[in-house]
C-alpha cells in the first residue's frame, strides 16, 4: 500500500535534509528499487534501454527508473565516469559546476553541484549528500538533497531537490555490466508537474548513452589527466580533504522568493523541449 511505501522510503534512513552515513539496510533498499519492478510502469523499451515511472506517496512528481544492459563498458569504468568531476564537463554540457563542500567519512561526502537548464528552462543547484559503496560485483553511488550553511541558495539559480538518486551497477563478466539509474527529484521554481514527469521520461535515455558514450572515451583521456587520482577508490588520496561539520548541517527553511528571477517557466509547452531534447545528442 501507499501507506507502507511511504514507511519503508523513509524507514530506509535516507531522508531529506537529513544527513547519515548510508548503512547496509539503505542500500539494500536501493538494490530493491532498482532490481523490483512491480509497482513500476514501462515508459519506454528500446534497444538496450528500459524506463519505468512510478507515482509516489504524497508527491506529485514520479520516480523514474532507466536500466541498461553495456556489453563494452565495464562496471569500474562507469563507476569511476560516474565519480570523476574532472571528466564530467567533457561529456555533460549542461554541467556548470561541482564544489567538494567536504567529507563526511570515506564513503559519504557533501558537495554542491550546479546544471544549466536545457532550454527552455532555467539552471538550478543542488547542495547533495553523495554516499557511494563498492562490494566488487555491485556499485552504488547515490545522492539526496541536505542543507549546508555555506550553501545557501544564490542568485541566478533555482534551488531543486533531490528526494534521491541512486545508480546501482552490477559486473556482468566479459567487460559488461548493467547500470540502473533511479530519480525522484523535485526541479522547483514554476515548472508544471505534468512537464516534469514528462521530461522525466525524455531524458533517461539520453543520459543512458551519454553516459555510454562517455565510459568508451574515458580511459583515453583519464591516461593523460591525473591518471592515479581515484579517491572514491583510494581513501588515502582524501588525506587533505575538507573534513564536514554536522553542525553546518541543519535542516534550513529559505525564502527562495528573495533569490528567484522573473522567469516565469508554467507556460512551457511539450514541442519545445522534445525539440531541444532531440538536438542534444552531441
Amino acid at each position: 500500500s501507499d501507506n507502507n511505501e511511504e514507511n519503508h522510503y523513509y524507514k530506509c534512513g535516507i531522508r531529506l535534509n537529513h544527513v547519515k552515513v548510508l548503512d547496509d539496510a539503505d542500500f539494500k533498499y536501493i538494490n530493491e528499487l532498482c532490481e523490483n519492478h512491480s509497482g513500476w510502469n514501462i515508459a519506454y523499451n528500446k534497444d538496450i534501454i528500459k524506463i519505468w515511472t512510478k507515482s509516489m506517496p504524497k508527491s506529485n512528481l514520479h520516480m523514474i527508473k532507466a536500466k541498461a544492459i553495456l556489453i563494452d563498458v565495464s562496471a569500474s569504468t562507469i563507476y569511476d565516469v560516474l565519480h570523476d568531476s574532472q571528466y564530467r564537463p567533457k561529456w555533460d554540457k549542461y554541467h556548470i559546476e561541482t564544489i567538494d563542500i567536504g567529507l563526511i567519512n570515506p564513503n559519504n561526502d557533501i558537495c554542491y553541484y550546479a546544471v544549466g537548464g536545457m532550454p527552455p528552462l532555467q539552471a538550478r543547484d543542488f547542495v547533495l549528500q553523495r554516499s557511494w559503496l563498492d562490494t566488487g560485483k555491485e556499485k552504488y553511488i547515490c545522492s539526496h538533497s541536505v542543507c549546508h550553511e555555506k550553501c545557501p541558495p544564490v542568485k541566478g539559480y533555482i534551488r531543486g531537490i533531490v528526494h534521491l538518486t541512486a545508480y546501482y551497477i552490477r559486473d556482468m563478466g566479459q567487460n559488461g555490466c548493467q547500470i540502473t539509474y533511479v530519480n525522484h527529484s523535485d526541479p522547483k521554481g514554476k515548472v508544471p508537474t505534468w512537464l516534469t514527469n514528462h521530461f522525466a521520461k525524455v531524458i533517461g535515455p539520453k543520459f543512458i548513452r551519454k553516459i555510454h558514450r562517455a565510459c568508451l572515451k574515458y580511459e583515453h583521456w583519464k591516461q593523460s589527466n591525473c591518471p592515479n587520482w581515484k579517491p572514491w577508490i583510494y581513501p588515502e588520496q582524501q588525506i587533505n580533504f575538507m573534513r564536514i561539520n554536522l553542525s553546518e548541517c541543519q535542516p534550513a527553511k529559505y525564502n527562495i522568493d528573495e533569490v528567484l528571477t522573473d522567469i516565469d517557466e508554467s507556460g512551457i509547452i511539450c514541442d519545445s523541449v522534445d525539440a531541444n531534447s532531440n538536438s542534444d545528442e552531441d
